[in-house]
């Protein structure tokens, strides 16, 4: 039996955690330890505090590049390590890991990052990710483990350097609670007339773009076809789309936006097919969620969104950057009759249920817990 630890969790916003990461929280306070978070203060934090979790403020600006913005965040995040003195720190999302690693080496505090997605600095190419590779090699220097949510990243982080075999570890994703995200029955729509749901913010990294203009592109053939997309605007984000053109859109009846959703489960329910074109992920919650509740997917063919599905079984994979290609995986879908789809969609539960199980995650921070503090057994 461990003895219990003072873990710190540290992310760039609340809800991210909430939304994310409440089975690992839930499991770390009912194995004895206190954990504080360490986060920007947004409507999440009842949440957060009704789970048993400490709150402590984080101000960071996540879009911000300047040195001097990063500057203040090493410095929050070290002042914070000082007042706190955890045992170990869990970190997510890319300041909060680069930052923190920084500010937790400097006090001789474990810590441990998960690398849920590269970000737009990592991947812009010239100067600029130059700079991110030199900070991530410097940052991850060192540390006992290293989370990465699909084997793409890790081997590219392994490529360049930035970390070494012996740290680097592979997550099923944040894990799926399966018994909340249950599978539903498929809805009863006419087979001319699914319906297609995307969930994520609204960025063009996210391949809102495509989406739209498959949407239309789709509808000229097949004009009861719905294309949904639900998320909120991402205003803090370099590829955030403006909401005048998401308006656009909907006017011109290609899709319909249905906002936030606290709880996307009956935006699924709903749905025939799950669609996610995005550019690149770490492992996308949404596909996961689509496969734990019986929905075929849709995605693109890159790291992250691949690992997601058995391609021809569980989905149907696209080109990124490419509404052709994802306008032709839609109206293939619509060519399969429902019992090819309901197939398709209890082959993903399967899926889920034998691989992306939160069970599967906490585990391995179990484990990592234990490495990096010295109580492994």
């Amino acid at each position: 039996m461990t003895r219990p630890l003072h873990i710190v969790v540290t992310v760039n916003a609340a809800w991210n955690l909430v939304n994310f990461r409440t089975g690992l929280l839930r499991a770390l306070i009912a194995d004895g330890h206190r954990v504080t978070v360490l986060a920007p203060h947004d409507d999440s934090v009842a949440r957060l505090q009704a789970l048993g979790c400490a709150f402590v403020d984080l101000p960071m600006n996540r879009k911000g590049l300047s040195p001097l913005a990063n500057l203040h965040i090493w410095r929050r995040l070290g002042a914070a390590m000082d007042r706190l003195r955890p045992d170990v720190v869990l970190s997510f999302t890319i300041k909060n890991n680069l930052f923190g690693a920084l500010a937790a080496r400097r006090r001789r505090i474990p810590f441990i990052p998960n690398v849920t997605g590269l970000g737009t600095a990592f991947l812009s190419g010239g100067g600029l990710q130059r700079v991110a590779q030199m900070i991530y090699r410097h940052a991850f220097r060192g540390l006992p483990v290293v989370f990465f949510q699909n084997r793409d990243d890790l081997e590219l982080f392994a490529g360049m350097g930035l970390v070494r075999p012996g740290q680097a570890r592979v997550l099923p994703g944040s894990g799926i609670d399966l018994t909340r995200f249950a599978p539903a029955p498929m809805p009863e729509n006419p087979p001319d007339a699914p319906v297609f749901l995307m969930i994520a913010r609204l960025l063009r990294d996210k391949g809102v773009v495509e989406f739209a203009d498959a949407a239309a592109v789709v509808r000229r053939q097949f004009p009861h076809a719905q294309f949904r997309i639900v998320g909120p605007f991402g205003t803090e984000n370099r590829s955030a789309l403006p909401p005048a053109q998401i308006m656009r859109w909907q006017d011109a009846g290609h899709i319909v936006h249905l906002g936030a959703m606290p709880d996307v489960r009956p935006a699924i329910a709903e749905a025939d097919c799950v669609v996610l074109p995005s550019y690149r992920e770490g492992m996308p919650r949404v596909l996961l969620e689509a496969a734990a509740m019986a929905r075929p997917v849709i995605t693109t063919d890159v790291p992250g969104c691949r690992d997601a599905l058995d391609a021809g079984k569980t989905g149907l994979l696209c080109q990124p950057r490419d509404s052709a290609s994802l306008a032709r995986a839609c109206a293939d879908f619509i060519t399969l009759t429902p019992e090819a789809r309901a197939a398709m969609g209890q082959a993903g539960r399967a899926r889920a249920e034998r691989l992306f199980g939160e069970a599967h995650v906490i585990a391995a921070y179990r484990q990592a817990l234990a490495d990096a503090t010295g109580q492994a057994g």
